[in-house]
C-alpha cells in the first residue's frame, strides 16, 4: 500500500513540475522575443553613491535592467522604446527600507490575530502597491507570512515592492513576537499552536532543538534572512523593555541554522545585555539597539556587525499608543536613546541601515517617507538618500545565495536593476520633496516596468 501510494505522489509531484516547466519556459521565451525599453532623456543623476547629481544624461533600460548610460544620444534599433523626456529633473535609485512589515500594515493587533490569512494577504496587497508609489521599489520584511505575497509581486499579479521575507518572528514563551493570553497557559508541549503560528507570524520556541526546526521551516519556505527577538519589544504584551529572551546556546542554534544555507540572523533587541549576547552567538545584524551602552557600540564595529536603526521620536501626534499606557512608556524610553544610539554609530563607523519599522496602522504607513526625511536630524540629506538606496542595499546582499534578486540593487549604474525615481526637483537640496510622492515622485520604475508617470509626452507634469 505504501509503495502505491509513493508512487502516485511522484507521479502527481512529476506532472506538477512538467507543468510548471511549460508555464515557466513560456513565460521566459515571450520575455526573451522582444524585452521591454525604456529611455530617460535629459536626466540628472543620483546614482546612489556619489554626493552630488551628474550633468544632463540619458539612461535606456532594456527589460529590467539599465543597459546604457551616455551624456551622448541613446537610441534602441527595433524602435520600439518608450520614451521619457526628464526635464532636467533628478533620476535616483528606487528606495530602499530595511526594516518594514509588509503584512500588518493595515491591521489593528486585534485584526491581525483573528482574521483569515487570505483576508489579511488581501490588505497587505492594497499596502504593498501604496508602499511603491511612496518610491519604496524594496524591502527587507522583518517578520510575518509575506512569502505569498512575495510571489505575487514578483509575478505581477499585483503591484508592490521587491520583499526580503524572514517569515515568522522566532519568539520564546512571554518574548516580543508571543501574544498569548493568559488563559492559553501553560503551554503544552507538542500542543495546539498559537494563533499567530498558525498564520506565520511568530513562532514560539524555547530549547536550542525548537529554534532550529523554527529557523528551517522559514528557510524551507524562502526566507532570505531569519527574525529573533533578543529582547523585549515596544508592542510586546509579556516582555519589558530590558529582558533579554533567549539564552546563548538557542542563538546560536539559529546563527548556525541559518549559516548552514548561506545566510544570516538579525534580532530585535534594544540593551546592551541583549545586543551582547546575540553578537557573542554570532548575529550579522542587530534590529534597535537604542538603548545600549557605549561599550556595546564599540563591540559592534569591531565585530563588523551591521546596525538597522530606526529614527524612533515621541511625537504625541502620531503616537498609536494610548496616554499613559505601558506601550507609550516603553516608546517614550526608547525614542529618548535615538540621538544617543545615532551619535555612536556615526563615531564608531558602524555600518548603519535605515528602516522604519510601522506596524498596526495604514496612518502611519503613509509617513514612511517622512520617518526616511526626519534622518536630517542626524545626517546630511545625501548621506540618508545613500543610506536608504546603496547602503542598505549592501545589506541585502547578506543573504548570498539565500538573495532571490542577485543583481544590484540601489544604484544608478548600467547592469543594475532599474528601480528608479524620477524627482521634480532635486532631493539632495531639498530632501523635503521626498515627503510628498504623489506630487514629487512624477515617473517610478521598478524592474524596468513603469509603475507610475504623470509626465506628458512633452516631459511636462499632467495635471
Amino acid at each position: 500500500m505504501m509503495t502505491f501510494v509513493s508512487h502516485c505522489l511522484r507521479s502527481v509531484l512529476c506532472s506538477v513540475a512538467c507543468l510548471s516547466a511549460l508555464a515557466y519556459g513560456g513565460q521566459s521565451n515571450a520575455a526573451a522575443e522582444e524585452p521591454s525599453s525604456i529611455l530617460l532623456e535629459n536626466v540628472r543623476v543620483f546614482d546612489g553613491k556619489s554626493p552630488r547629481v551628474s550633468s544632463p544624461t540619458n539612461v535606456l533600460i532594456v527589460g529590467p535592467l539599465i543597459k546604457s548610460i551616455s551624456s551622448t544620444a541613446l537610441s534602441e534599433s527595433d524602435g520600439s522604446v518608450t520614451r521619457i523626456d526628464g526635464g532636467g529633473r533628478v533620476l535616483m535609485p528606487g528606495l530602499i527600507d530595511a526594516h518594514w512589515h509588509s503584512m500588518f500594515l493595515a491591521t489593528t493587533p486585534l485584526v491581525g490575530l483573528t482574521s483569515d490569512v487570505g483576508y489579511l494577504n488581501l490588505l497587505a496587497a492594497e499596502q504593498a502597491k501604496a508602499t511603491l508609489m511612496r518610491g519604496f521599489t524594496t524591502v527587507r520584511d522583518l517578520g510575518g507570512p509575506a512569502f505569498s505575497l512575495k510571489q505575487a509581486t514578483d509575478e505581477g499579479v499585483v503591484p508592490g515592492p521587491r520583499i526580503y521575507p524572514s517569515g515568522a518572528m522566532i519568539t520564546v514563551t512571554s518574548g516580543h513576537g508571543d501574544f498569548r493570553m493568559m488563559y492559553e497557559l501553560p503551554r503544552v508541549i507538542g500542543g495546539q499552536l498559537t494563533r499567530t503560528e498558525q498564520i506565520g507570524a511568530s513562532a514560539v520556541t524555547d530549547t536550542p532543538d525548537e529554534v532550529r526546526i523554527r529557523v528551517r521551516e522559514q528557510l524551507m519556505q524562502g526566507a532570505t534572512q531569519i527574525k529573533l527577538t533578543a529582547g523585549g519589544g515596544v508592542s510586546s504584551p509579556h516582555s519589558p523593555l530590558d529582558v533579554s529572551t533567549f539564552t546563548l546556546p538557542e542563538l546560536r542554534a539559529a546563527v548556525e541554522a541559518a549559516e548552514n544555507w548561506g545566510t544570516y540572523v538579525a534580532v530585535h533587541a534594544y540593551t546592551s545585555r541583549a545586543v551582547r549576547t546575540a553578537l557573542d552567538a554570532g548575529v550579522k545584524c542587530i534590529e534597535h539597539g537604542h538603548l545600549v551602552d557605549e561599550a556595546t557600540a564599540k563591540l559592534m564595529a569591531e565585530k563588523q556587525v551591521w546596525w538597522s536603526l530606526q529614527p524612533f521620536v515621541f511625537d504625541e501626534a502620531t503616537n498609536p499608543f494610548s496616554e499613559g499606557s505601558q506601550e507609550a512608556a516603553k516608546k517614550k524610553e526608547v525614542a529618548e536613546g535615538t540621538d544617543r544610539a545615532y551619535a555612536l554609530a556615526k563615531k564608531y563607523k558602524i555600518k548603519t541601515a535605515w528602516g522604519s519599522d510601522i506596524l498596526f496602522s495604514p496612518i502611519l504607513a503613509k509617513g514612511q517617507n517622512a520617518m526616511l526625511t526626519r534622518m536630517v536630524r542626524w545626517y546630511t540629506p545625501a548621506e540618508v538618500l545613500i543610506m536608504a538606496t546603496s547602503t542598505n542595499a549592501q545589506l541585502l546582499t547578506m543573504s548570498g545565495k539565500r538573495n532571490p534578486y542577485p543583481g544590484k540593487l540601489g544604484v544608478v549604474e548600467e547592469g543594475a536593476y532599474a528601480d528608479l525615481l524620477l524627482v521634480d526637483g532635486n532631493p539632495l537640496e531639498n530632501i523635503e520633496l521626498i515627503d510628498d510622492p504623489t506630487k514629487n515622485l512624477v515617473v517610478i520604475i521598478k524592474n524596468g516596468a513603469i509603475a507610475k508617470n504623470s509626465l506628458t509626452p512633452a516631459g511636462r507634469t499632467s495635471p
